[in-house]
């Protein structure tokens, strides 16, 4: 059952995300020239307009809205709504080239342990959230039989009663 539990729908990696465009046209310019993403080939039995490219070991999908103007509008930069993250080699040259572009964004910085991270956001030109960040420099250390923690002291209780359950699971197993 252990086994399972790792990897219940035996996935090897992120393949693609796939975003709705007000302008086909002017996403693959910013995905294309911003972020560096090359257009690949897209099978040509769709019967709809979009674009697919690739970089970075994964593919983003754009796809034509049917609809552009019913589109929800973002204008606030909120680093805590939906979003696509990448590493970089330079924050600096990062914040430069961003000034540069005249592309608003946003700072944070996030700090554990006394590792520091910092952390750039920004929209494409539909309003999807896009991080920049230096975010190796935080390691990834597996819970290894620990729950995941929240920070929210009002789920306390319920994380506290769900540690028992797999606690006493794993003791029966």
């Amino acid at each position: 059952m252990k086994e399972n539990m790792e990897n219940p729908l035996h996935l090897k990696s992120l393949n693609h995300i796939s975003l709705l465009c007000r302008s086909l046209e002017e996403s693959i310019e910013f995905y294309q020239n911003i972020l560096g993403f090359v257009p690949i080939r897209r099978p040509g039995s769709f019967d709809f307009d979009g674009a697919w490219l690739f970089g970075y070991g994964i593919g983003i999908h754009l796809l034509q809205s049917e609809d552009p103007e019913k589109m929800p509008k973002k204008s606030s930069i909120n680093p805590k709504d939906n979003h696509i993250s990448f590493q970089c080699e330079s924050m600096g040259a990062v914040e430069k080239n961003l000034k540069d572009m005249e592309i608003k964004y946003a700072r944070s910085m996030v700090e554990e342990g006394g590792i520091r991270v910092d952390q750039l956001f920004f929209h494409d030109p539909d309003g999807f959230m896009i991080e920049i960040c230096n975010c190796d420099n935080l390691p990834v250390v597996p819970l290894a039989g620990e729950i995941a923690r929240t920070c929210s002291l009002v789920n306390l209780p319920i994380l506290q009663h769900n540690k028992q359950q797999i606690q006493h699971q794993l003791v029966q197993q």
